[in-house]
């Protein structure tokens, strides 16, 4: 069943994932769907599971810290990518398994090896997986692939020298706030986190 619904997924984007499809995919009538599964919720947090299951985690290296935890978000980050929208599922799921928590667990685990106080890893981890997750979805979203912007940076670059003057800065620094190629933003935001988290 997982699979069928992430086949959908990678396919056609998470709007697209319902019971009924996968039933369908699956050639199995809507009452035997819920054999494994009582509603789209529960399918929710198998696919998450999954993809959490998949992803290795390193042991923690007090002085390789900040390449682990990076890796584990790009891993996170290039398992969203591979399946369109999933990261809304994300953002909305209760894990009663124990795959998601496993993903915690170990990036909390190479945050206290690193140094970072209990209080900041606890917070650290969850920033760093909202990112992850707001990061893909606005890809889902904009329909964006290999990091182009959806209407292109030369549009977006036209639009901002073409606001009224009572935006001096964003015409100004238009070249700067349109910069980034495939996931140059992302590498910036997480070694902000993680040099936020380092200070601490």
């Amino acid at each position: 069943m997982v699979d069928a619904a992430l086949d959908i997924v990678a396919r056609e984007g998470y709007e697209a994932l319902t019971m009924r499809r996968v039933a369908a995919a699956l050639e199995t009538g809507p009452a035997s769907r819920y054999a494994h599964v009582v509603n789209k919720d529960d399918l929710d947090e198998l696919l998450i599971g999954r993809l959490c299951a998949e992803i290795d985690l390193p042991e923690p290296d007090p002085a390789a810290w900040r390449e682990q935890i990076t890796g584990v978000c790009v891993r996170m980050r290039d398992q969203h990518l591979r399946y369109p929208g999933i990261s809304r599922a994300a953002l909305a799921a209760a894990p009663t398994n124990e795959d998601t928590p496993r993903l915690a667990e170990g990036m909390l685990a190479i945050l206290l090896a690193g140094g970072v106080a209990p209080q900041a890893a606890a917070w650290g981890i969850g920033a760093l997986a909202l990112y992850v997750n707001a990061y893909t979805l606005e890809f889902s979203l904009r329909g964006r692939s290999g990091g182009e912007w959806g209407v292109g940076r030369d549009e977006l670059l036209s639009r901002f020298s073409n606001l009224p003057d009572a935006f001096p800065q964003t015409k100004r620094h238009a070249a700067e706030l349109t910069a980034g190629t495939d996931h140059e933003r992302f590498d910036f935001t997480v070694e902000l986190v993680l040099g936020g988290l380092a200070r601490r």
